[in-house]
């Protein structure tokens, strides 16, 4: 099995209609394999044609990580759609994860036990997948030089 964006707009449309199906689809939403991040699992963004794009990291391709890990991502960047963050839904908070409103929101749909299922194995896995599968940052420093004009 091959993780690529079939497979990837397959587990969309299976946490949409499992967990959203109350939610209505108001515009184009799609899911693309983003950059390898070491932080961000997931975003969503409004795209230039009035479309949703859900970003997932890219690292969630090896077969390695856990399916339930990309479900909840999934499920969490949903929630913002839900709340109206980077959708034509209506606005529903001021901020995207404001009194934890993507928890209580998960726990309403029933992705909470999943959500630390997630939370959990990140803990206790992704400093070594990452050390493993990920080289470190490298910096690279620029040197400034100063140019210095004498007048004679």
């Amino acid at each position: 099995m091959r993780r690529d964006e079939k497979w990837l707009f397959q587990k969309l449309d299976e946490v949409w209609d499992t967990y959203f199906a109350d939610v209505p689809q108001n515009n184009d939403v799609k899911i693309v394999w983003g950059r390898k991040a070491r932080q961000r699992l997931g975003s969503i963004k409004q795209g230039k044609q009035a479309e949703s794009i859900i970003t997932i990291n890219a690292l969630f391709k090896d077969l390695t990580i856990p399916e339930f890990v990309i479900i909840a991502t999934i499920g969490h960047e949903l929630v913002h759609y839900t709340h109206g963050f980077n959708s034509p839904l209506e606005r529903r908070y001021a901020k995207p994860h404001e009194g934890g409103i993507v928890h209580q929101e998960l726990a309403n749909r029933g992705l909470d036990k999943l959500e630390k299922k997630q939370t959990k194995w990140l803990k206790e896995n992704w400093r070594d997948y990452l050390k493993e599968n990920l080289p470190p940052k490298t910096r690279v420093q620029k040197v400034r030089r100063k140019i210095v004009i004498k007048w004679i």
